[in-house]
């Protein structure tokens, strides 16, 4: 299903170019509208559905999958708490099953950084005619090139101002990006830094609009839905490390030895270190996954930002293991372990980052 895709995974990365056939391919697998609720025709894939499509499309190419990651998670929201105005999400998912369509959040600003830390944004939504004209500078958006809905948090310019995310065309006049992605890791991703500047947003493109306030900021506590897969999606890439790190020791015979690698202890002792990492963060992550699927109310909000720090270490340090073990050649742009390497750096920068949640699962661990 993702074969394709990963063929095409090195050069998108040399290239850091926009990653269409891949999505196409996923897209042809049904794997960008599994997550549409059934009441709207989809799958109703749940989160463990979800995480596995991740670890999947993450083992591929993790440029691809965080693409896929924004889209999937826009769709099962939905799902669970409808809240697109009826005619606008008819329309987007109509489009959906007819060809890849993108979406993603625009929140994280140049000052304010991520919402996860807090705080409002200073993109503003002005009132016009028509419905709402937006403007503002928002970074790291996930896929920008190709997104055919940008989900823009902005702050009325009222007397009384209020928030609200504002649906706004990726076709629409007046959207530029304005600074290229240029990281280590997932650099197929476009996570570029895009500017609105008096974009029109219709009366009937708005959600869940209210006053300031807490309520208006983003609940690290109640992402778990997205937190796992994303864990998943970091386990996938581990594994693609995995895989290869096998490879080479079968194939590396020294002189000197006269036999693979495989088989000496060194070898054998960090493979099963790997593996043992590996398994238990997957463990972790999809066995928190199927608990969410079922309502089960044991499993807290901080038992899934838990897993998510875990699996992110787990992943970090089954990859440094390996190239470790490798040297030189771990670190050589001729290998993919050496893409995984700067793939999985990507891990823990995802919001909310480890000491956010670690402050929450502390918060509750003292006052149960």
């Amino acid at each position: 299903m993702t074969g394709g895709i990963a063929e095409l995974a090195a050069e998108y990365d040399r290239t850091a170019a926009f990653p269409a056939d891949s999505l196409r391919i996923a897209h042809e697998a049904g794997l960008l509208t599994a997550t549409i609720g059934e009441q709207y025709g989809g799958g109703g894939a749940g989160v463990e559905e979800s995480a596995r499509i991740l670890h999947s499309l993450g083992r591929a190419d993790p440029s691809v999958a965080l693409i896929a990651a924004m889209t999937l998670a826009g769709h099962a929201r939905q799902a669970v708490q409808p809240h697109w105005p009826e005619e606008l999400y008819a329309r987007v998912v109509k489009e959906s099953f007819e060809r890849p369509v993108l979406l993603n959040h625009a929140r994280v600003e140049p000052d304010l950084g991520s919402p996860a830390r807090g705080g409002l944004p200073a993109t503003r939504a002005r009132r016009t005619a028509d419905g709402w004209s937006v403007s503002g500078t928002k970074r790291f958006v996930t896929g920008a090139e190709g997104l055919d809905w940008f989900l823009v948090w902005a702050t009325t310019d009222e007397d009384e101002p209020r928030v609200g995310t504002f649906v706004v065309s990726g076709g629409s006049p007046g959207i530029e990006i304005t600074g290229r992605w240029d990281q280590l890791g997932l650099r197929a991703s476009g996570s570029h830094d895009v500017t609105f500047r008096d974009v029109e947003v219709p009366h009937g493109q708005v959600i869940g609009i209210g006053p300031h306030g807490p309520a208006a900021e983003q609940d690290n506590r109640a992402g778990a839905a997205l937190h796992l897969p994303l864990a998943a999606l970091y386990l996938g890439v581990a594994r693609a490390a995995q895989a290869f790190f096998h490879t080479f020791a079968h194939a590396r015979v020294p002189a000197n030895l006269g036999h693979p690698v495989a088989r000496t202890e060194r070898f054998r002792r960090t493979a099963g270190e790997i593996e043992v990492l590996l398994a238990a963060a997957e463990q972790l992550v999809f066995d928190g996954a199927a608990k969410l699927d079922t309502g089960d109310t044991s499993y807290t909000p901080e038992q899934a930002l838990g897993a998510r720090v875990l699996a992110d270490r787990h992943g970090v340090r089954a990859v440094e293991l390996a190239v470790r073990l490798l040297g030189n050649p771990g670190l050589s742009r001729g290998n993919p372990l050496e893409r995984h390497f700067r793939d999985i750096q990507c891990a823990p920068v995802h919001a909310p980052q480890e000491d956010i949640s670690l402050l929450a699962i502390g918060t509750k661990a003292l006052n149960p």
